[in-house]
């Protein structure tokens, strides 16, 4: 068999969050060793919590994104979507990319750019060419405007973090990984409700519309005045918060697995109420307690969630979680609580948080690689071809 014509790269999701795995199996432990000092960081011209934020956000964030994008969006224009020979390219520019970031310190500058641009620039050209050239036909083309606007703004956003203002780096990714969440949680929980419970959830186009552009306009919260800033996550807080009483939070108590996503959009709207008080307050600690709120609360709970559903539903399988799979979601709870709970209450322990949820994390991500890795790697088992 040639190597392209493998299962592996039948469809973007199964290569990224092969890669995604991988990521949430090795990058946390490494960060707990670097932060404490047992490894050495580096050798970049840029600090260790740069290395830190970039490889979460674009290294194991843009896989999970990335495979989901990739087979969302040519199911939203009905095409056969990318696979073969396109994946594999994409798949060693993000290997080339972590390898670069983790050796690269000497290579010669233009050979550090290609191998740090490269993957993302890729993806979000092909992403961006699905949407644009089949707009016609994109099933939700009355809001898919966000991610051609969204999509370019990641390099703005990528650039910034290694090369320019480090927090507004980071505020910016995290706007922007909140806007890609708020739109796939809409669209996805309106359709899990209805499979799972047969029950409609609220949607109402003037306050969904409201929300992605308020959450468009937070993206650029470190251009705004701090109380402007505020104003507006105050706001997306308080309309995220009244949507959610009316998609009926009850029902879904009993199901971890969409539960868990209902989770990450109460998060959403927990870490907006922080970061508004950080601008209020000029609060210091706020910062670190928002961004980790994001990170582990939101991305780190649903992206297992969503590998497992979509690994399943998209390889012909039932999409039904075992009690393993159940059990990673709690770990994965568990984990948020390691790494922002009990460090606000013991901080004098905060090391031993660190190297905990650090350990915790990679355990869910590890656990996940042994249950999701064998289906991306095999045909469906409906005889489909992708």
């Amino acid at each position: 068999m040639r190597l392209t014509s493998h299962p592996l790269w039948l469809v973007g999701f199964r290569p990224l969050f092969t890669l995604a795995c991988l990521a949430g199996l090795l990058l946390p432990p490494v960060w707990a060793l670097i932060f404490a000092g047992q490894l050495a960081a580096p050798d970049m011209a840029f600090s260790p919590i740069q290395w830190h934020a970039h490889e979460m956000f674009f290294g194991f964030g843009w896989a999970v994104l990335g495979g989901f994008l990739l087979t969302s969006t040519k199911n939203w224009v009905g095409i056969r979507g990318y696979h073969g020979a396109s994946l594999l390219l994409l798949t060693a520019a993000w290997i080339v990319e972590r390898l670069g970031m983790s050796l690269g310190g000497h290579w010669p500058l233009p050979l550090f750019l290609l191998a740090n641009s490269l993957f993302l620039v890729a993806i979000v050209a092909m992403l961006l060419w699905t949407l644009i050239r089949h707009r016609q036909r994109d099933s939700y083309r009355s809001d898919n405007g966000f991610f051609l606007l969204m999509l370019p703004a990641f390099i703005v956003a990528k650039h910034l973090l290694l090369a320019g203002d480090f927090a507004a780096g980071s505020a910016m990714s995290i706007g922007l990984f909140r806007l890609a969440f708020l739109i796939m949680l809409e669209r996805t929980l309106t359709q899990f409700m209805k499979a799972a419970f047969q029950v409609e959830i609220l949607r109402q186009p003037w306050l969904d519309m409201s929300i992605k552009l308020l959450g468009l306009c937070l993206a650029l919260e470190f251009l705004l005045p701090s109380a402007l800033a505020a104003a507006l996550a105050l706001t997306l807080a308080a309309l995220l918060a009244i949507r959610f009483c009316f998609w009926k939070p009850q029902r879904v108590l009993r199901r971890i697995d969409i539960g868990i996503m209902y989770i990450g959009y109460l998060l959403i709207v927990l870490q907006l109420l922080v970061d508004a008080c950080g601008h209020l307050a000029n609060l210091v600690w706020v910062g670190s307690l928002s961004v980790h709120l994001f990170t582990v609360g939101v991305m780190g709970c649903i992206a297992p969630a969503m590998m497992i559903r979509i690994a399943k539903g998209h390889t012909g399988r039932k999409v039904a979680f075992a009690g393993s799979e159940r059990l990673l979601l709690y770990l994965m709870l568990a984990t948020l609580l390691f790494r922002v709970g009990l460090p606000q209450l013991f901080p004098a322990a905060y090391l031993g948080w660190i190297h905990l949820s650090a350990s915790t994390w990679a355990l869910v991500y590890g656990v996940l690689a042994w249950r999701v890795i064998p289906l991306l790697t095999q045909p469906r088992i409906d005889g489909r071809e992708h």
